[in-house]
């Protein structure tokens, strides 16, 4: 399967939690094989002095959706989030955008604990741009 991820991260030192998660990813999810450039934005949905950091990864892997989910929980667990508020600073997050099977197939997961594609990417510039960035690049041919 191949999933895009989208990554961010507002709480100092946000770039070591975001090269932390990076490293996970690979090592428990799959093949990194796109990384986004950084992309900055303001906190989107409340205030907060704290800018974002994201980016958006594409990966190779075994996992299902819903073991993916489990995986990148755990992920931001060990790396200090404590909570699942989506309008809180932390230090980094980890969202499933969209998976295709292997054929190229897309995957579509509606569930109460995940929804594929994510349902709020496309109001979200600090998304779109980098998924943009690294989805538009698999299709460039050389």
């Amino acid at each position: 399967m191949i999933a895009y991820l989208s990554l961010g991260s507002n709480i100092s030192p946000r770039h070591e939690y975001m090269e932390a998660a990076c490293r996970l990813i690979g090592e428990r999810v799959g093949k990194v094989l796109r990384r986004s450039s950084d992309f900055f934005s303001a906190p989107w949905g409340y205030q907060s002095d704290h800018e974002y950091l994201n980016i958006v990864l594409r990966v190779q892997t075994s996992l299902s959706p819903k073991a993916l989910l489990q995986v990148t929980q755990r992920i931001e667990r060990e790396l200090g989030r404590t909570e699942k508020n989506v309008y809180a600073d932390r230090t980094i997050d980890v969202d499933i955008l969209m998976c295709y099977a292997e054929d190229g197939t897309p995957l579509i997961v509606d569930s109460s604990e995940l929804t594929v594609p994510h349902p709020r990417m496309r109001e979200r510039e600090f998304v779109m741009v980098p998924l943009r960035e690294v989805f538009e690049e698999q299709n460039v041919v050389s």
